[in-house]
């Protein structure tokens, strides 16, 4: 399901393959009939409307985010639904540094983090009332080709390819980057292993310095080009490292990150190099 003015060039190689249901969470009423034909028995929510920091507290989170989400799953319910795998945020858990598990004490601090906790609490409810297998994954922070260009690594990358120097703050936050197919893999191993059920964080388990990924970026482009650390201030908020514990998900369902980001990060650059 994808919103009517979604450009799909993304998944443009397995459209062929695919039944795409146009619909929005903000207006969900307008795509139950195509769920309950389809009648899915997975359904992946990973649909939100003000992901960018911008709209982190916006108050379209809830108006376009948490109805339309509750009624997703009772449409999927009544479809004959019987896994739910919903993707959720570091967000829920707050201003939080150091490493994310998930018996950390969820106190977000923005619109955003709220809803999505209240769109995971609330899911969780619904599926125990209609038998359902409720999964939920607190992601922290994917890459890879095709990445909105505003994020942090594709601007790098997008500058420097342009011989720019793009400007940075002093870049020690430890954060942790987990590859999009490595992400996509661990959605579809919780799917379809039967004893997977509840709350999950989601990450690579490595903390990297933001310092050391714009620098083997601008390595692998050309190791001349001048980075410009410390021109930026690091935010009021700023949290300094962030790191996934996701021992709860390796013990359930074998699944371990195959992408390193030092490889990651090659390949990523060779897609936008390509893209020029």
């Amino acid at each position: 399901m994808v919103r009517p003015q979604s450009n799909l060039w993304r998944i443009a190689d397995v459209l062929n393959q695919t039944r795409v249901i146009y619909g929005d969470l903000s207006v969900i009423e307008q795509a139950e009939n195509g769920i309950l034909t389809i009648a899915p028995e997975v359904v992946f929510h990973l649909g939100w409307h003000g992901v960018a920091s911008e709209h982190r507290d916006d108050l379209n989170q809830i108006h376009h985010n948490l109805t339309g989400t509750l009624r997703l799953l009772e449409y999927a319910q009544r479809g004959g639904c019987r896994c739910w795998v919903g993707v959720g945020s570091q967000a829920e858990y707050g201003r939080f540094e150091g490493v994310l598990h998930e018996k950390q004490p969820t106190q977000p601090i923005t619109l955003y983090g709220v809803t999505k906790l209240c769109a995971g609490l609330l899911t969780r409810q619904l599926c125990a009332m209609n038998n359902v297998r409720y999964v939920w994954c607190r992601l922290l922070a994917t890459y890879g080709p095709k990445d909105d260009p505003r994020h942090f690594i594709p601007t790098v990358i997008r500058k420097l390819l342009a011989g720019e120097k793009p400007s940075l703050t002093p870049g020690e936050q430890m954060w942790d980057y987990l590859h999009v197919a490595d992400a996509a893999t661990a959605l579809q191993q919780l799917a379809e292993e039967s004893l997977a059920e509840g709350v999950f964080v989601l990450g690579s388990g490595r903390a990297v310095s933001i310092r050391q990924v714009a620098e083997t970026i601008r390595d692998l482009i050309d190791p001349q080009l001048p980075l410009g650390l410390g021109e930026l201030f690091y935010r009021a908020d700023q949290v300094m490292r962030l790191e996934a514990d996701s021992g709860r998900l390796k013990a359930v369902t074998g699944w371990s990150p195959q992408m390193s980001l030092e490889r990651g990060l090659e390949m990523t650059v060779a897609w936008y190099r390509n893209q020029i």
